[in-house]
């Protein structure tokens, strides 16, 4: 079932100084500072306050709601309960919402020890594992961390650059012309091929028959699958498994079948210290004690770098021009500094970062305190499971007026806040590849708006599907190519 986002329209731009503003790179308005909200651990004086106020539904009205209509649910609930509310949905223990930045701080800064990560509870946890970086807490987390920081940062992602031009471009020429089509798809063969190349080293289209080939297949038809409304089913059922059960344990397996099928190749080559591929790289890599990965574990964390990276950066970018060519002025904008070379970098990264915001495609993520905490007016209980809603976050209307509408013009001359723009999380577990995929989106980017003339297929928005821990384009987000240069 889908949901949709009611933007408001953006209004006529009639102030010239406004546009000028905008040209020069200069701050605007468009961004602001919430309200001071005191958050963190409960001192004595806190521990009088109330706990937060409870969503008078019935669980299983609730776990439903949030499954199938989570923009719905959030945004209804905020309005009656205020910024801090406690629902009783998915994870165990009826967990707190939260949507000041503040309070956003206070997890992110905290030690790890007093506020772990949900994701060790989360609907992935069947997909990718209890050993992979995602789902790990405490010194297991930190060891993973360290073993994969590496590979996505400094000349590594230089060395990226230039696969994703090249996969781009390739796909760029494959798009029909004057006939509408779903761009997620597009998007998501650019991002799989840069993974293909960078996690496991394959230049352009695995062999046919080899384990690469396979795995590649596998993890675009699992993709397609898991918008079915019998997979989202599945997917409920698999709550609070460790290991899948059900239709979901069927598509593990093929996906199992082709991930250890690479591992085991790749452990058989004789070249293994002169490569440059992240799944390399992890293999030869070694812990404080002088042990390598094993195979589950590098079966884990291949299978989290493979689908994190290759659905969230491919929906973004679907995300990122179903508003685009929505909003045509942004779009009229945009493509006029990127052709003539003015200020292009910055008018790209504007657009990327306000779609991030707007349609965030993670759209919440979660500690669970172990002490009493405080969030504003309320105390909340050791143990309590906190989310913070990304998607109420960058829908503040006194962070962002016009919440709503997709107005890339705030951030040119301007920097996106720790607390405030969170796709990609935050403190120690800020999402390992986002800057991977912030590069990736500015690439691709670049390239489509430079090459491609694109209008919507449907003028009405898109609406939202959810999709495990995702929110993507219902429909794929529809383009028609009207002209290629």
């Amino acid at each position: 079932m889908a949901t949709t986002m009611t933007p408001a329209p953006a209004p006529a731009r009639t102030d010239q100084s406004s546009d000028q503003a905008a040209d020069e790179l200069i701050p605007n308005d468009l961004v602001r500072e919430a309200v001071p909200s005191p958050a963190g651990p409960a001192e004595a004086q806190d521990m009088d306050l109330p706990e937060p106020p409870r969503v008078p539904l019935p669980r299983g009205v609730q776990v439903m709601h949030m499954n199938w209509r989570q923009i719905e649910f959030m945004f209804r609930w905020r309005r009656r309960l205020g910024d801090v509310f406690r629902a009783n949905a998915i994870v165990a223990g009826g967990p707190t919402v939260t949507s000041h930045p503040e309070h956003v701080k206070s997890l992110f800064t905290a030690n790890p020890d007093i506020a772990p990560s949900l994701t060790a509870e989360s609907p992935l946890l069947p997909i990718v594992g209890p050993g992979s970086v995602l789902t790990a807490n405490g010194p297991r987390h930190l060891r993973q961390r360290r073993l994969l920081l590496p590979p996505f940062h400094g000349e590594a992602i230089e060395r990226y650059t230039r696969m994703i031009s090249e996969a781009t471009e390739r796909e760029i020429e494959r798009w029909p012309v004057g006939t509408p089509f779903a761009l997620a798809p597009r998007t998501q063969s650019i991002t799989l091929d840069v993974i293909m190349s960078g996690i496991l080293g394959v230049e352009g289209k695995p062999q046919r028959g080899t384990p690469e080939y396979g795995l590649r297949a596998a993890v675009k038809y699992l993709a397609a699958a898991s918008t079915l409304p019998l997979y989202q089913l599945a997917e409920l059922l698999n709550l609070g498994h460790e290991e899948p059960v059900g239709i979901q344990k069927r598509g593990i397996q093929i996906l199992d079948k082709y991930t250890y099928g690479v591992i085991k190749a790749r452990r058989q080559v004789t070249d293994l210290e002169d490569r440059t591929d992240i799944l390399s790289l992890i293999m030869r890599a070694r812990t404080e004690d002088g042990e390598p990965l094993t195979d589950r574990e590098l079966r884990d964390e291949l299978l989290t770098l493979i689908l994190a990276g290759f659905e969230t950066t491919a929906n973004s970018m679907a995300w990122t021009w179903e508003r685009l060519t929505r909003t045509p002025e942004a779009y009229d904008r945009l493509r006029d500094a990127v052709r003539s070379d003015d200020h292009a970098d910055e008018h790209i990264e504007a657009a990327i970062v306000e779609a991030m915001r707007v349609r965030p495609v993670i759209p919440a993520i979660g500690r669970r305190v172990t002490v009493p905490w405080r969030l504003g007016d309320y105390t909340v209980p050791a143990g309590t499971p906190v989310i913070m809603s990304i998607l109420l976050v960058h829908h503040r209307e006194d962070l962002y007026p016009e919440p709503f509408a997709y107005r890339p013009e705030r951030w040119l001359g301007r920097k996106p806040g720790t607390y405030e723009w969170i796709p990609f999380g935050g403190g120690t577990r800020r999402c390992l590849g986002a800057t991977l995929a912030m590069a990736e989106q500015r690439v691709v980017m670049d390239a489509m708006v430079r090459r491609l003339d694109l209008e919507a297929a449907d003028p009405a928005p898109e609406h939202v599907n959810h999709r495990n821990v995702t929110m993507i384009p219902k429909r794929g987000a529809r383009v028609i190519v009207r002209s290629r240069h």
